[in-house]
C-alpha cells in the first residue's frame, strides 16, 4: 500500500492517497499565516488503517515548513494535536 500525502492548494485541501487514489481529505481556508481546518474526511472503505493520522500528520509537517500556524475547528485535527504535543508549536 503505498500512501502519499500532498496540498491540493486548487482545491484548498490536503489528500491522503493510497495507491494514487484520494482516499481522504482535509479541507482548509488561509487567514493570514493561518491555516484554518474545519473538516477531515477518510472514504469509508478506506477506515482502519490510521489513515487519518497520516493525513493530518502529513498535513502539519507542510504547515510547519511553510512557517505557518493552524486553527485546528475540525475535532480530529485537534485531538491529534492534544495527543502528539510535538505539534502544539503549530496552534495559532
Amino acid at each position: 500500500m503505498d500512501v502519499v500525502v500532498r496540498d491540493n492548494s486548487e482545491l484548498s485541501r490536503y489528500e491522503v492517497l493510497v495507491d494514487e487514489e484520494v482516499a481522504g481529505i482535509a479541507d482548509y481556508r488561509v487567514d493570514g499565516d493561518v491555516l484554518v481546518f474545519p473538516h477531515t474526511e477518510i472514504d469509508p472503505r478506506m477506515r482502519g488503517r490510521g489513515l487519518g493520522e497520516q493525513l493530518v500528520r502529513g498535513a502539519l509537517d507542510d504547515v510547519r515548513r511553510r512557517g505557518a500556524k493552524v486553527r485546528p475547528s475540525c475535532s480530529f485535527v485537534r485531538e491529534f494535536i492534544q495527543l502528539n504535543p510535538g505539534y502544539a508549536d503549530l496552534a495559532a
